[in-house]
């Protein structure tokens, strides 16, 4: 199916690696021209430098300003936006070891950047723009290991629905993807959750991994190819009239209907 991206501008933030990585490249073959953002750039990034349609902005989203920055790198229009950026610290100390210093820094990176780039890019986006914000199956499944990144991506879904409200009428449309476990370095890296909880634990990485995909009714975590191609469709002009809706991509963990 051809999702009627080709030339269309889109930013992508987190685009280093995971699934803005793989979004970026799912939206690049689709024809689209995207500006990529993160604090860094990465061998991913590189690779993508090779692609003529790709733009990379250097950029860290826990600036206020820093939204702003990055829509100026966009050569007229935008038709496409995709919050991605995000983290989601582990607090193995409970409640009581997330500060309000901690919070502001976890608010900062997974709900403010997303308002933040919203509130820069409507300005830039007409009749037929889109809006996909990357929230979580935390935001409904919360979770006191990640009580704070819970709590932020519960307000993504909120700010979205409300949004997708208000400028709906103009022709732009909002959803959200909430994926559950993905294979990529937040979960499964270095300083990912199945390694912090393993060394709190005493238990291997591995055996973390193997229960967080046992949670999963197929018995796998996603790969961000797969989230990066929902985002793809939801980006697409063929689903002009799908706005509100929140799409959870989570390997069948949430057991509610």
């Amino acid at each position: 199916m051809d999702l009627l991206l080709q030339d269309r501008t889109a930013v992508v933030t987190g685009v280093g690696k995971g699934i803005g990585l793989a979004t970026a490249q799912a939206l690049l073959r689709e024809g689209a021209l995207v500006i990529g953002c993160s604090r860094s750039t990465t061998e991913g990034v590189d690779a993508l430098g090779a692609d003529a349609g790709f733009r990379f902005v250097e950029a860290d989203l826990s600036d206020p300003d820093a939204a702003f920055g990055v829509l100026d790198a966009v050569d007229g229009p935008l038709d496409i936006l995709v919050n991605n950026v995000g983290f989601a610290p582990v607090r193995t100390g409970g409640f009581a070891s997330i500060d309000d210093e901690l919070w502001r820094q976890t608010f900062e990176v997974n709900l403010l950047a997303t308002v933040r780039m919203c509130r820069a890019a409507l300005p830039r986006m007409g009749a037929g723009g889109a809006i996909v914000n990357v929230a979580s199956e935390n935001s409904k499944l919360p979770d006191p290991l990640v009580m704070d990144y819970s709590a932020a991506k519960a307000g993504v879904l909120s700010f979205s629905k409300a949004l997708s409200k208000e400028v709906g009428p103009s022709g732009i449309r909002v959803n959200s993807v909430s994926p559950g476990p993905v294979a990529t370095d937040l979960w499964l890296g270095s300083d990912g959750v199945a390694q912090t909880v393993a060394r709190e634990t005493g238990a291997s990485a591995a055996d973390v991994e193997l229960g967080a995909a046992g949670a999963m009714v197929t018995g796998r975590f996603t790969r961000p190819e797969e989230v990066a191609d929902l985002i793809a469709i939801l980006a697409s002009p063929r689903f002009g009239n799908l706005t509100g809706a929140d799409l959870v991509i989570d390997g069948g963990m949430r057991t509610t209907i």
